[in-house]
């Protein structure tokens, strides 16, 4: 097997062989990190690659990807007042998550586990399914009562064993850690595996170099579990090391004011979550998270990057949604909360007048996380991942 880094605790330094199918820290039971610290390759390296996120090989923990969907390289588009959009939903399973999963597939491949387990919400657990089908490799994927149809079906479609567990997000997490902790068993956590951090991180690279060899001002992101968000700092982290940008960006982090534990902690001068606040019925499922497990370590970013937190409405996530749909873009409700904290009109909108575009770089970029395919329009509250 090739030699793969191994993982430690970002709280008390615990070590983690590469070689384990240990998932979080034997001593605080926390995520893990990944001792890894790459150098990118220059822009003009890049040319004649392949079309795909593994074009970013010497940012990546594994080589040779075998499983690949040609995951990556997603279009970005100009919205308005210097405002562009990067298209995820356009992924093979239509969601961001297929820049982490294709990681966790890839490395469940090397270390050979009976099973794979996975809990989700959704879009994870469809993006699990694929490419664990894609490997020829076992999946059962934990998701809460309430869970989208439409990526039940799809999760079902890729083969993979589906648990409906009632209850909440957080119900269907505690199921998938239960069967995790059985022998032989990978637990394809999209959480608290830090390689799915090294797939998101692809995001950051690909504006980088669609960009020229710039980042824009503002990176606005949806925060639930800070998947996204944690990818995109090591992005910037590896860049500037590398001295391939001048400036980092300021990363703004997005939650639905229903579900904002990160929000409230952020407004308390919180260094991690104080008091759980209250869940409330959101259509933004995706970011819904009332305790997730990197909390101190989003909000460290944020603060790191000169960023802050935002949340939206249920009415704004609407009409956002409503408003990229108007654009010929149709965006589940979670991926369209970005749009919905930055558009024009938006209450409490980004200060983005203060800032100014250069050279063709938009002053802000927002994803658009997955497909409205999968969940149809806002309207429905559902509580989710």
């Amino acid at each position: 097997m090739t030699l793969l880094p191994d993982c430690f605790c970002p709280v008390d330094g615990t070590r983690v062989s590469s070689r384990s199918l240990a998932w979080c820290c034997p001593v605080c039971g926390g995520p893990l990190d990944l001792d890894f610290s790459p150098t990118p390759a220059p822009l003009k390296s890049l040319a004649g690659r392949v079309n795909s996120l593994w074009r970013y090989a010497e940012t990546l923990p594994l080589s040779g990807p075998s499983v690949s969907l040609g995951e990556g390289r997603t279009p970005l588009v100009e919205l308005a007042d210097g405002i562009s959009a990067k298209l995820d939903f356009l992924m093979p399973t239509l969601s961001f998550k297929d820049r982490g999963a294709v990681l966790l597939a890839e490395l469940a491949l090397r270390l050979k586990p009976r099973q794979v387990v996975a809990d989700s919400s959704g879009n994870a657990g469809t993006s699990i399914a694929a490419y664990c089908a894609r490997a020829a490799l076992p999946c059962t994927v934990y998701v809460p009562r309430g869970t989208s149809p439409k990526k039940l079906e799809q999760i079902g479609a890729h083969g993979a064993r589906l648990h409906v567990v009632d209850g909440d997000r957080e119900a269907a997490a505690r199921a998938a850690r239960e069967a995790a902790n059985e022998p032989d068993v990978f637990y394809a956590s999209h959480v608290f595996n830090p390689y799915f951090l090294h797939g998101t991180k692809t995001y950051v690279h690909e504006l980088w170099e669609d960009l020229g060899g710039r980042l824009p001002e503002v990176l606005v992101l949806p925060v639930g579990n800070g998947t996204l968000l944690l990818g995109a700092a090591l992005a910037v982290a590896e860049l500037y090391a590398a001295g391939l940008i001048e400036r980092r960006p300021a990363l703004y982090a997005v939650q639905a004011a229903a579900v904002a534990p990160l929000a409230h902690a952020w407004e308390e001068g919180a260094d991690d979550l104080a008091d759980v606040t209250p869940m409330a019925p959101t259509a933004a499922e995706g970011i819904a998270i009332p305790r997730p497990p990197r909390a101190r370590q989003i909000l460290r970013a944020v603060r790191d990057s000169g960023g802050t937190f935002l949340t939206v409405t249920e009415d704004q996530i609407r009409h956002a949604q409503l408003d990229l749909a108007s654009r010929g873009l149709y965006v589940e409700s979670t991926g369209v909360a970005c749009w919905a904290a930055v558009r024009k009109g938006a209450p409490g909108k980004l200060p983005l007048s203060r800032l100014r575009s250069s050279g063709g770089t938009p002053i802000a970029v927002v994803p658009l996380c997955g497909a409205g395919l999968k969940s149809g329009l806002a309207g429905t509250a559902q509580s989710g991942e």
